[in-house]
């Protein structure tokens, strides 16, 4: 059986997700994606442990329709293995990535008050 994937929403534009990203799991990401309509959205993703070309694809198409919408996108949390399969895709470089979320949230507020 497959694992699911749970989404708790810490605050205002910070959703966490523990469980692997994967085919299985869409739906209750890309929802969770978007419903929250903040203008920078932080994706926490300290619980993910894999991800498959079917959730990649749909991190992809949730920072497209964030970026069209003029909204960011950070991830943080992203381990080892997540990240290989970005740097073998070339996506790596469309997401901005820290390394915890607490980093996220102090450039973010940072950024907001510079």
């Amino acid at each position: 059986m497959a694992q699911s994937l749970q989404v708790e929403r810490l605050d205002h534009g910070v959703l966490s997700f523990h469980g692997p990203l994967t085919i299985e799991n869409v739906a209750p990401f890309l929802n969770a994606v978007r419903r929250e309509g903040a203008p920078t959205m932080i994706l926490d993703f300290t619980g993910v442990p894999y991800l498959d070309s079917s959730g990649l694809g749909s991190l992809v198409s949730a920072y497209i329709s964030c970026a069209k919408a003029g909204r960011r996108v950070a991830l943080t949390g992203v381990n080892q293995r997540v990240r290989k399969v970005f740097e073998i895709t070339k996506v790596e470089q469309i997401f901005l990535m820290f390394p915890t979320l607490s980093d996220a949230l102090e450039a973010f507020t940072n950024a907001g008050s510079a």
